[in-house]
């Protein structure tokens, strides 16, 4: 499938979730930043949307940032999503990750504010507390919402097949490169020696048996997403 149609497919794929989290009660609003971290986790796909959507002149602005902190500690994943999930199918105990226990904020705020917010991938959009993380510390998130997340994560990794996954800052300092992003288009980029690993095809949806139902009406949507 050409990348652009990729692109179309994951800015619907985010439709979908905004349509559902605007029905939700939440604490969340833009510009809050409690949650923005080092540890966002995203795919080539949603890096090479943030680098290609960015003015010439704030792109090497970006560009710049990320590789100022490509020396910070940060999770790198071990596994994806949909390989996580075949292998919980298969009955098979999946790696153990380590999440660095400091999390330090995300090198992309400005005075507090994201400096990519309209392009944010999944991974900062999904991060929906029902209550102030400021005040308590921590994101509250319900559990039917994990499970779409789940859903919606594994299906912009199936859309991303050929592409990577890895941290936001990885990722981006992948996609930095015009060569990198050429490799992309073609389906070519090999990058696991600097902390991304391959995307798996979404075989089984990790959908736990009492949301099967309430989850019909995303999955009904995102089978409609056409191009």
């Amino acid at each position: 499938m050409e990348l652009a149609k990729k692109i179309t497919i994951l800015d619907k794929i985010y439709a979908v979730y905004d349509d559902f989290v605007a029905k939700l009660d939440l604490a969340c609003k833009e510009n809050c930043a409690y949650c923005c971290t080092t540890n966002v986790i995203l795919t080539t796909l949603e890096g090479y949307k943030i680098i290609s959507r960015r003015a010439s002149n704030q792109k090497s602005d970006l560009i710049q940032k990320v590789k100022l902190n490509l020396t910070q500690k940060r999770f790198q994943p071990k596994i994806t999503t949909n390989h996580l999930a075949t292998l919980c199918a298969q009955g098979i105990d999946p790696p153990d990750e380590t999440i660095e226990s400091e999390e330090k904020k995300c090198s992309l705020l400005a005075d507090s504010l994201c400096s990519i917010y309209k392009l944010r991938p999944f991974g900062c959009r999904c991060l929906v507390s029902r209550y102030n993380c400021g005040e308590k510390g921590y994101a509250e998130i319900d559990d039917f919402v994990i499970s779409v997340n789940t859903v919606i994560l594994q299906t912009i990794e199936h859309v991303d097949i050929n592409g990577l996954t890895g941290n936001l800052m990885d990722v981006l300092n992948v996609m930095s490169s015009e060569d990198n992003q050429t490799a992309y288009k073609n389906n070519a980029l090999n990058c696991q020696t600097v902390g991304l690993i391959s995307n798996h095809p979404l075989k089984v949806l990790m959908i736990p048996p009492e949301h099967r139902t309430r989850m019909e009406p995303i999955l009904q949507a995102l089978r409609q997403i056409k191009i």
